[in-house]
């Protein structure tokens, strides 16, 4: 049985290892495909929807004005002022923050937390009795470490309530062990877990695999950067029909 774990975690190791490179590998020709034929895209959409447009207003049918409405619709737009800058413009134009960091003036720094005398009393007691050097063992140095992590991002936001419920948090000592299992019921365990951790991942792969990056991969694996020329030779000859078409329809 013991055995029979160890080939079924390596196996899932190298499983887990192909997994990931081809999530890699599909993120990275993703990366590449939306910064190298993105404008393409962007300009066949633009296109056509100009050419709709100019058989709609040509015609004047009803049904080409849908088209036309629908075409124009799939054009990403350009983000607006207020979009790019979220919440730095006011009603004057940029916020003081916002106008700071295109100057040489320092930008304000964030408001500072001042925790109560009760928060720091809280606190101070509460690091007392937790500190990790106060550990006998490394388990217990670890447990410590952890909940003086905690204890720490509690203060520095000033949540006296917080530090109330992790000082009784650590009154009431750490949670007791469960009995342990015997070795063969933590191989069973075990097996369960991998078998079910395994099959998760066939379901990742088969979706990365099914994706229109993946497929594309799939259709080149060996050389995907010709695959990316082949596609921009297409694309290109495409925005070459659409304009010689709005062209005509122009003249």
């Amino acid at each position: 049985m013991d055995r029979a774990v160890r080939a079924a975690e390596q196996a899932l190791i190298e499983f887990e290892i192909a997994v990931e490179t081809f999530r890699v590998e599909v993120e990275n020709f993703s990366r590449l495909h939306h910064q190298k034929l993105g404008p393409m895209y962007s300009r066949l959409d633009e296109l056509d929807a100009l050419i709709a447009e100019a058989k709609a207003a040509r015609s004047g049918d009803p049904e080409d004005l849908r088209r036309a409405h629908e075409a124009r619709a799939l054009v990403m737009p350009m983000p607006g002022v207020d979009e790019l800058f979220n919440d730095w413009l006011d009603s004057d134009g940029m916020s003081d923050d916002a106008s700071a960091m295109l100057t040489e003036r320092s930008v304000r720094p964030p408001e500072r937390v001042r925790p109560s005398e009760e928060v720091r009393k809280l606190y101070r007691e509460l690091v007392r009795q937790a500190h990790p050097d106060l550990a006998q063992d490394e388990t217990e140095r670890e447990r410590r470490d952890a909940f003086i992590v905690r204890v720490n991002a509690a203060y520095g936001r000033g949540e006296e309530q917080a530090l109330r419920e992790l000082a009784e948090e650590w009154a009431a000592g750490p949670v007791p062990e469960a009995a342990r299992p015997s070795e063969s019921e933590e191989l069973y365990a075990r097996l369960e877990w991998l078998a079910a951790r395994k099959e998760l991942l066939a379901a990742v792969a088969r979706e990365l695999e099914d994706s229109a990056i993946g497929s594309m991969l799939r259709m080149a694996p060996e050389d995907p950067d010709r695959l990316l020329e082949e596609i921009a030779e297409q694309l290109l000859e495409r925005v070459s029909e659409r304009e010689s078409e709005l062209a005509e329809l122009a003249g």
